[in-house]
């Protein structure tokens, strides 16, 4: 059996796929994923969706600063979706907490089926392949943890823009300070770290504006500089990014939460609402 997508219907809760000769639904561990692309590789370790759970106090800490910057963004959100939705932990905490749906996309099969998010449908799909019917569909784009893989920015954020309406916005997290640039970075599969002045420019090249910004994760600095002084040899980079006990994730997360926002000071991450310009 074959489908292709309604966008007409992305946002609802029973979101369907309507019959067509030019993709194909299989199913996930917990629903249909409709392939409009092959799945192909990505640039990041399948390790980091093992440790990246509900709990991981980054996970949390990364969320409460999106609501923190986007809440008025996402309350009126109607059409949301998220490119590199991997294991749908973001996708998830939107739908819990803001009761709306994110379509997600991602052409890393092995994430897709792993995914945790119940209301969103899911998409292995290249943004590349600019699907007429997604063409300014969507008014948020949720691009988390995803730009700094990447190596042309202009033609991938090019690509997000087909998907996002005049009037939509953009909300993208990344690795904040080439300075903290370590092993961990080329674990992970990080091309580069942003600062504001990247971010700024970087945007700009591409026909955004940034309506909102800041850095987060001021009080985990002294951590990172700790990871990057120690030379991590194991390939898969879980020594950066692994709590180990959930004692030290609670500290962790009440220790992330101990910085003012937004601020433009230092942070281990940066996150900023874009819009057309």
């Amino acid at each position: 059996m074959s489908f292709s997508p309604s966008p007409a219907k992305l946002s609802q809760r029973d979101a369907t796929n309507h019959a067509d000769n030019n993709c194909l639904t299989k199913h996930s561990e917990s629903r249909p994923i409709t392939y409009l692309t092959s799945p192909k590789p990505v640039s990041m370790g399948d390790w980091w969706f093992d440790i990246a759970t509900e709990d991981h106090f980054w996970i949390r800490r990364r969320f409460a600063v999106m609501r923190r910057l986007g809440d008025s963004v996402l309350r009126n959100s109607k059409s949301a979706a998220e490119i590199g939705c991997g294991n749908g932990l973001l996708q998830k905490e939107v739908e819990d907490y803001y009761k709306i749906s994110v379509s997600g996309f991602d052409l890393n099969e092995v994430t897709l089926r792993k995914n945790v998010s119940r209301l969103s449908p899911l998409y292995c799909y290249d943004i590349h392949q600019r699907n007429p019917e997604f063409g300014a569909h969507f008014d948020l784009l949720l691009l988390f943890d995803v730009l700094e893989h990447i190596d042309s920015e202009r033609d991938f954020l090019q690509s997000a823009k087909f998907h996002l309406t005049d009037s939509g916005a953009l909300i993208i997290n990344v690795p904040a300070h080439q300075f903290f640039y370590s092993d961990y970075d080329r674990a992970a599969g990080h091309v580069r770290r942003y600062s504001l002045g990247r971010v700024a420019k970087v945007a700009g090249e591409n026909g955004f504006k940034i309506s909102a910004v800041t850095y987060w994760g001021l009080p985990l600095v002294p951590l990172l500089l700790a990871r990057k002084g120690i030379s991590i040899r194991r390939t898969d980079g879980k020594a950066g990014f692994d709590p180990r006990g959930n004692t030290i994730n609670r500290l962790l997360y009440s220790l992330a939460r101990c910085e003012p926002l937004p601020q433009k000071f230092l942070g281990t991450s940066l996150m900023a609402v874009l819009r057309h310009s």
